[in-house]
């Protein structure tokens, strides 16, 4: 398979360079609407998802290089700071600029003596370059919600677990392979990491049941998911999940667009339906796993930690604790050529922080909560009856033999 795929990899090449130049920051869903104007075989629609997958860890990257001799003095650290500021946009007239300087100075020695470790992973110097770990952690990863009081009974859900009798599980899995995930898309200054665990989870279980691949709307769970979670204060992925069934379902991305920040909930026409969610059993990897290998899962991690504010690639395996403050979904897992098992994990974070905005987590380690409490707190929607029929914009509706 592998063999074959090289050679389709070839021959698919200059189909990847024709619908690059039409990427609009990266948006695949634009670019594989786009696919639909060519003829291509189940073989080639399989391979170009996969160099797909593989290009946006490559062209989505962002993040500054830099050497020993830029630590030499003050003078090519400054200069790193100016590249830095100018490579991502920012402004040379922010008032605490020496002390963003500082900050700065401070996170390139922690990458650069990190990396001289040999870790199973690397750090880079990312967007995140100028903030100390504790503002970072309130900004991106500092959800204001008690992730904890999930497991003393307070959410509502389905007691049982669906996948408790399955006996077997491919060697790997990945959903974005199969088509049930979107692109990576960015949570910004807001702390509304849960909307888009739950969203992802609910993407990848509608194209499993449906075939279409759809764009969901994170902003109208922010502005109306009101009765527990908190918009950008935070939330749970479990009260998302029943707000959208109590509601009726969910509408797109481009019906209700992402603001980054709290609004007015407004009317809006369900696209997509779920009939409930269920529970991980917790701190079960094995449990998590027979899940993952059924649809994406919704789960909640401690983040907040320098390696993983500045993680770039490889096997991620902490240091990190298990105080759960941010939520991801897992689309997969595998394992490396020397046998490290590990999820892949779907961040909010943007396609320029790690492996164009996922990151692989080390699997199957002593602690039952499973590496930065992954394995503590999952759960999934559950979809079997039919969505609405739709009367609004279906833009972000990609069909399976469009592909």
């Amino acid at each position: 398979m592998l063999v074959i795929a090289h050679k389709q990899l070839t021959s698919t090449y200059f189909r990847l360079s024709l619908l690059k130049r039409t990427f609009h920051r990266h948006k695949l869903t634009q670019h594989l609407l786009t696919l639909s104007q060519y003829s291509i075989t189940t073989m080639e629609r399989t391979v170009f998802l996969i160099a797909i997958v593989l290009a946006l860890s490559i062209i989505q990257s962002t993040a500054i290089p830099f050497t020993e001799k830029d630590l030499e003095s003050e003078e090519s650290l400054k200069a790193l700071y100016e590249r830095w500021i100018s490579h991502h946009g920012l402004s040379r007239d922010l008032d605490d600029k020496a002390k963003r300087f500082n900050v700065f100075k401070d996170n390139v020695k922690y990458i650069h003596e990190f990396n001289k470790q040999g870790h199973s992973y690397e750090l880079a110097l990312n967007k995140f370059g100028a903030m100390t770990k504790e503002e970072f952690r309130s900004t991106y990863a500092g959800s204001k919600i008690d992730h904890h009081r999930i497991r003393r009974g307070e959410a509502r859900g389905s007691d049982s677990f669906m996948y408790e009798k399955v006996k077997s599980v491919p060697a790997s899995v990945d959903w974005r392979l199969k088509g049930a995930v979107n692109p990576v898309k960015n949570q910004g200054q807001c702390e509304s990491c849960w909307s888009f665990s739950t969203i992802a989870a609910v993407e990848g279980i509608n194209y499993i049941k449906t075939n279409k691949l759809v764009s969901l709307s994170e902003q109208q769970l922010v502005d109306c998911d009101r009765e527990q979670d908190e918009g950008c204060n935070g939330g749970l992925m479990d009260y998302a999940f029943e707000y959208i069934k109590n509601n009726g379902g969910v509408t797109t991305e481009a019906a209700y667009p992402y603001t980054a920040q709290d609004g007015t909930c407004h009317s809006s026409n369900p696209v997509v339906t779920i009939d409930g969610h269920e529970k991980v059993p917790a701190d079960d990897e094995k449990a998590l796993l027979k899940a993952v290998a059924n649809q994406p899962i919704s789960v909640s991690i401690e983040a907040s930690g320098r390696p993983f504010q500045f993680y770039s690639k490889g096997v991620f395996s902490g240091p990190c604790g298990t105080d759960l403050d941010h939520g991801v979904a897992v689309v997969g897992y595998g394992a490396t050529a020397d046998g490290t098992k590990y999820w892949i994990v779907r961040n909010s974070w943007g396609s320029n922080w790690g492996e164009g905005g996922y990151i692989r987590f080390k699997r199957d380690i002593t602690a039952k909560t499973g590496l930065c409490g992954i394995a503590m707190d999952g759960s999934y929607p559950i979809k079997t009856s039919p969505n609405p029929v739709s009367t609004g914009d279906e833009s972000d509706i990609i069909p399976l033999d469009e592909l």
